[in-house]
């Protein structure tokens, strides 16, 4: 098997454990193949031996956490690399140990919001998270299998997660004013659901210490099965979790992370959502105050609200892009290198990355700025209320039932447009269109997208007014019963 079906995207994916019924293929002998090309490429890239070269790893809670970690740190003491050894941690803090600690990369074991069977690697530099040609680069080595034993390794258990902490408490502490022994957030009342992944922290290293109340937080011990819930803010049982932990405990504030900490949402005292549209236009305030005329960069599915919100409400700019955090972050780095006062990308999905922080994608970075606003007694509720939203919206996702799915996939977008050019009086193609086809109707929109990997079309639907998403369903539907090879039955 060749290492590059493991690749997805910027990340190593695969069937970790046998207990989901299927064949594990994210073996050991993978883990150490690709790790020891990530030290070989990494000393590359910084003309130097892999023996002059520090690592840090951590990963989640997934049950195979231990057995892909042993498999790394082999690996890496094999080439020689100084390891540290930094256990249970997050997505972001991995990151930040080549700031905090000096590293030289880091290796963090995780699958994200899969399920509990699944794992991955995810690398990063000094720079930041790998690029999709850079991890192809990698997979390329790990397919060769030549690797040189070097001698010298050492590997030592560090408590990053425990600095990382402190870094959250005294960014609080400054902007509020107040110390540690201050208790800042002392009358807050603040519960959390970690979904059993590794997010607990936030509760007991964070907020405790300052002073907040988190008693009626939920599933903050790691599990690796994820008893709770699948720890996923865009998942609808876990964010009726996190409102229900709110409302039964009376809350002032309610925080949810994914599994490795690099997405959040949260909820307000009365238990409405603050997440996608609403969480973007919360932290477009946050990142753009004092700064009328910076640009937000979002994913391709934010909806027309938000837009007039960060244009009208902010005098700022939205720039829709294309959805994937890494498409998203990228896009605010060129704006930025072009000039161009470019503070946060931002993702649906509850990955948000500000300038201010590396554009790093970190859930609890983001829920600490969010948190020091209520520190200075902001009411977020009343921040965000102009942001009109919608009434509906819906995905469904077409399967593309032909070998070549991505030619055939771009020839429906081509025909969609053609058809919507065809009927004036109905349709008009979005004027920031850079994904897919984003087309406006009365009341509403749809976006018809090709994924980058899978052989699937997603299609969302956003209406002003409720019964208008079936209205644009029966509008497109004789458009797209005329491909064979799409299966539109999520559609009917």
């Amino acid at each position: 098997m060749s290492y590059k079906e493991l690749k997805s995207g910027t990340d190593i994916r695969g069937v970790a454990s046998d207990l989901g019924g299927k064949a594990v293929n994210l073996t050991d002998e993978a883990v150490y193949d690709i790790t020891s090309a990530f030290a070989l490429w990494l000393a590359q890239r910084n003309g130097v031996a892999t023996e002059e070269l520090t690592i840090a790893v951590g990963h989640d809670s997934r049950i195979s956490a231990s057995r892909i970690s042993a498999a790394v740190i082999k690996a890496l003491g094999d080439r020689g690399v100084q390891v540290l050894d930094c256990g249970l941690a997050s997505t972001p803090a991995m990151f930040m140990t080549t700031v905090d600690l000096n590293t030289w990369g880091a290796v963090q074991i995780t699958a994200s919001h899969h399920p509990f069977d699944r794992n991955g690697l995810k690398f990063f530099t000094r720079e930041g998270g790998l690029e999709s040609g850079q991890l192809s680069e990698i997979v390329d080595i790990a397919d060769k299998g030549d690797f040189p034993t070097c001698d010298g390794a050492t590997c030592k258990q560090v408590d990053y997660m425990k600095q990382y902490a402190a870094g959250l408490r005294s960014m609080i502490c400054k902007a509020v004013g107040k110390s540690e022994t201050e208790k800042p957030l002392s009358g807050y009342h603040i519960v959390v659901d970690a979904g059993n992944g590794v997010g607990g922290f936030y509760a007991t290293d964070v907020l405790a210490p300052l002073g907040a109340d988190v008693s009626g937080s939920r599933y903050l011990e790691p599990d690796g099965m994820f008893p709770g819930h699948i720890p996923n803010p865009e998942d609808k049982v876990a964010m009726q979790s996190i409102t229900d932990a709110v409302k039964e405990s009376g809350a002032d504030f309610g925080i949810i992370f994914d599994t490795d900490v690099d997405r959040a949402g949260c909820v307000d005292s009365t238990g409405e959502e603050i997440n996608r549209n609403r969480l973007i236009a919360l932290a477009a305030i946050i990142a753009t105050q004092g700064r009328r005329g910076a640009t937000i960069v979002t994913d391709s599915v934010t909806s027309d609200g938000l837009k007039t919100f960060i244009e009208d409400e902010l005098g700022c700019k939205h720039y829709r892009y294309r959805r994937g955090y890494k498409n998203v972050i990228d896009k605010a780095v060129e704006l930025c290198e072009q000039g161009i006062d470019c503070p946060l990308a931002i993702e649906t999905s509850g990955h948000a990355a500000l300038k201010e922080n590396y554009f790093l994608d970190d859930g609890a970075y983001l829920i600490t700025k969010i948190i020091i606003e209520l520190g200075r007694g902001r009411d977020i509720n009343k921040s965000i209320a102009a942001l009109k939203c919608p009434a509906e919206e819906f995905e469904c996702r077409f399967n593309i039932t032909v070998e070549n799915f991505k030619t055939y996939g771009l020839r429906v977008i081509d025909e969609l447009d053609a058809y919507v050019a065809s009927k004036p009086e109905t349709f008009t193609v979005a004027d920031d269109n850079r994904e897919g086809i984003r087309v406006s109707v009365k009341d509403g929109w749809f976006l018809l997208r090709l994924s980058v990997h899978d052989p699937v079309m997603p299609l969302n639907f956003e209406s002003d007014r409720v019964g208008g998403i079936e209205e644009m369903k029966a509008l497109i539907r004789p458009f797209f019963e005329g491909f064979d090879g799409l299966d539109i039955s999520s559609l009917k």
